[in-house]
């Protein structure tokens, strides 16, 4: 068989702008097309009885042709607050794919990806969980990619987290380019690679000399967080983006509870003073609350993005995430102007009170 042409594609989702229907579809159209292996990572899967069958019924009809499907699902724990809120997976849906299937404690640390590899030749992955609210009132991104040596490297990622059953020690993946179409992909795992991603990509956004956009539901990472202070401060860079504007506020009560990380307070207010950056307001979680989170995760310096389920955040560094690095300037086009279109349906983002 001749391989597929490299490539890779993006699909963004917004509040209201899509149906789960319809991102089920595109979901089980990805698995229909597997001949060999399945190997899914997702944190949180909970969906209707239509998408929910569209799945099931796809999976189901992969095992049923002889392919080997894997599910590797987050089992979560209490927090002391909800960023990022607990996943709510449906555990009989997931005993109705059949499959073999493997609970990863999220505890200290999640199982956070959000990824399918298909025959080692192709990925799935982005920001969105499996739910209905995922796919018809958050803001998410999908990413499709055809190519082998980018399928090896998420496959190694998760033979790390089947073989071991936990999040620490995962992520041993070694972050190499690979060249698909046009672009030129990495692909970052963390925790192994949590530390080392967040300097790439708080580096990524100093060497920026025309445009920085960012969505992500919080933005706490240190390295970051004092990067894009900088940045903003010196004012000759576009700076721009979008948060979660309750999540943002749940995480200032974070800070000032601990001197230690009051720093942030004032890093994150020069941001939101000095830069364009907008702030959805979501319903607060609650146990059965909708989630309508802003709950994209990219971020674009000049032509370079960073697309996965990595919030730029430090807890983010140490779960089990997933990003691709993409160089590409029509993508990362695409993907600002996405940026741009979510940035202005909500408000200027929150501050710190007092600042």
């Amino acid at each position: 068989m001749t391989p597929a042409k490299p490539e890779i594609h993006i699909h963004t989702l917004t509040d209201g702008g899509q149906t789960p229907k319809m991102i089920a579809e595109k979901l089980a159209g990805f698995i229909a097309s597997a001949g060999q292996s399945l190997d899914i990572a997702i944190y949180d899967l909970h969906l209707g009885r239509e998408p929910a069958g569209l799945v099931i019924e796809a999976i189901r009809g992969a095992s049923a042709r002889g392919v080997a499907v894997r599910v590797a699902y987050n089992v979560d724990h209490d927090r002391p607050i909800a960023v990022p809120p607990p996943a709510r997976t449906d555990t009989g849906l997931i005993a109705e794919l059949g499959v073999p299937s493997e609970a990863i404690p999220g505890v200290p640390d999640l199982m956070h990806n959000k990824y399918v590899v298909r025959d080692r030749a192709a990925v799935w992955t982005g920001s969105s969980n499996w739910t209905d609210d995922a796919w018809s009132r958050e803001e998410n991104l999908i990413v499709t990619a055809v190519s082998e040596e980018l399928a090896m490297a998420f496959r190694q990622d998760f033979e790390q987290l089947w073989s071991t059953r936990q999040v620490a020690g995962s992520g041993d993946v070694e972050p190499r380019p690979v060249a698909l179409g046009t672009s030129t992909v990495r692909p970052w795992f963390c925790p192994d690679h949590g530390a080392d991603l967040a300097h790439r990509i708080a580096r990524s956004i100093g060497q920026a000399r025309t445009r920085v956009r960012i969505a992500s539901p919080v933005i706490t990472s240190g390295p970051i967080l004092g990067t894009l202070a900088e940045v903003a401060a010196d004012g000759k860079v576009d700076l721009a983006g979008v948060v979660d504007a309750t999540q943002i506020g749940e995480v200032y009560g974070q800070w000032r509870a601990k001197e230690r990380t009051h720093w942030k307070l004032t890093s994150l207010a020069q941001v939101f003073s000095c830069a364009e950056f907008t702030g959805k307001r979501s319903t607060p979680y609650r146990p059965g609350s909708v989630h309508d989170y802003m709950h994209a995760k990219v971020t674009v310096a000049d032509d370079v993005a960073f697309v996965g389920s990595f919030n730029l955040s430090h807890s983010g560094e140490m779960n089990a995430e997933n990003v691709l690095e993409i160089a590409d300037p029509v993508l990362c086009s695409q993907l600002v102007a996405f940026i741009d279109e979510v940035r202005d349906r909500y408000p200027k983002a929150p501050l710190p009170s007092g600042a």
